[in-house]
């Protein structure tokens, strides 16, 4: 690893997403966040800290990589030099006021496509591209059903009257959708917690809050698969693919409440790198879901996405064993409780990155079954 990188981003209310870029000093092209690897940090620690010194931006860090690219350095004395960046992604919390190189660079938020034109590294380009797919539109069939549903109602009037009999399709898809936005927004609140970014009690709050809409989207999912005749898949996968989804918040929902029960008021670093994982993650989800409208066309992309919800799991398992071993070692023998509680809360943590895995595989196994 030669340096790190920074890939800062926020996810707008349409679904689309901005990230950061900055300009270099000397050549004051588009660039991103990236320097050497700080001694006596993690690779993700010192990509965020690079993304505050050069760009003000504060935010949450995922342990996991997006990928590399490489670009030439080229030195004061006239040489050169190859080197690989590793990138990893930060949600944005905040840009501050003032930062070290505020008056050394310019800052801009890009959408992805924009952004991608604006740097000159191809690989960048491509790792850009690639962090969220364009938000897609209702398929081209939902906006043509109605239609010939209400010509086939005047040409037959059996159809009318079967049609008036038979439930209607159902809304599963926006409810997927909506289920997977409480998740982003827990998710995010979740980490907050963890990186004291707020007052405790705002953010459990929140998460019950989330957990609260989450279990009425799931109520109405699965009365949808009792009473409506056409569903877009099985309606066991449907009630398995909302179940976990809803497993994952009910996690971060236990998560916030052994915090709250057990009055927890500073935070482990391993269990901040897993609240990384789980925005991660959430993100990646909430991409996923909306490409299940059209599962031919989009397996290749939910083939990434899912692969990326594998990968970062385990991660999340790597983080977490070596969390309970220091955990063990600080706590084990003098504070048996701070170390009880200590392994509650790195539970629900892995849980929650667990069932975020199950959601992977229920998507995978839904693109197998309509490939």
């Amino acid at each position: 690893m030669d340096q790190v990188g920074a890939l800062p981003y926020r996810i707008m209310e349409d679904g689309r997403a901005q990230v950061m870029l900055i300009t270099s000093r000397d050549t004051r092209r588009w660039v991103i966040p990236k320097g050497n690897h700080i001694a006596g940090l993690a690779p993700h620690e010192s990509a965020a800290e690079e993304a505050f010194e050069e760009a003000g931006v504060r935010g949450i860090p995922c342990p996991t990589p997006l990928g590399t690219f490489t670009y030439l350095k080229r030195r004061r004395t006239g040489r050169s030099r190859t080197l690989e960046v590793t990138v990893f992604p930060i949600s944005v919390v905040e840009q501050v006021e003032s930062w070290p190189e505020q008056g050394q660079r310019d800052t801009g938020w890009f959408y992805l496509e924009d952004a991608a034109k604006n740097v000159t590294e191809l690989q960048l380009k491509a790792l850009i591209s690639g962090f969220r797919e364009p938000v897609i539109p209702a398929s081209l069939a939902q906006r043509v059903l109605p239609a010939f549903r209400s010509k086939a109602r005047k040409r037959v009037p059996m159809v009318a009257w079967f049609q008036s009999l038979m439930p209607t399709q159902g809304r599963f898809f926006d409810q997927f959708e909506a289920h997977a936005a409480t998740l982003v927004a827990g998710a995010d609140a979740l980490a907050k917690l963890l990186h004291a970014e707020g007052p405790i009690a705002e953010n459990i709050a929140e998460i019950v809050k989330r957990e609260h809409e989450a279990d009425d989207i799931t109520r109405d999912v699965l009365q949808d698969v009792r009473r409506v005749f056409v569903t877009p898949f099985d309606r066991s996968a449907i009630t398995s693919l909302i179940g976990v989804m809803d497993d994952a918040i009910d996690q971060m929902n236990g998560t916030a409440k052994s915090i709250e029960l057990y009055e927890v008021t500073t935070f482990e670093p391993q269990m901040r790198d897993m609240s990384g994982i789980i925005v991660e993650a959430a993100r990646v989800t909430a991409e996923a879901i909306p490409l299940l409208r059209s599962l031919g066309s989009n397996a290749g992309r939910l083939h990434d996405l899912t692969a990326r919800l594998i990968k970062i799991e385990g991660h999340a398992d790597d983080i977490h064993d070596a969390g309970l071993k220091a955990l063990f070692k600080a706590h084990g023998q003098n504070a048996p409780m701070d170390f009880i509680v200590g392994r509650e809360i790195y539970s629900h943590l892995e849980k929650i990155v667990d069932r975020f895995e199950d959601v992977a595989n229920e998507i995978q196994g839904l693109v197998i079954d309509h490939a």
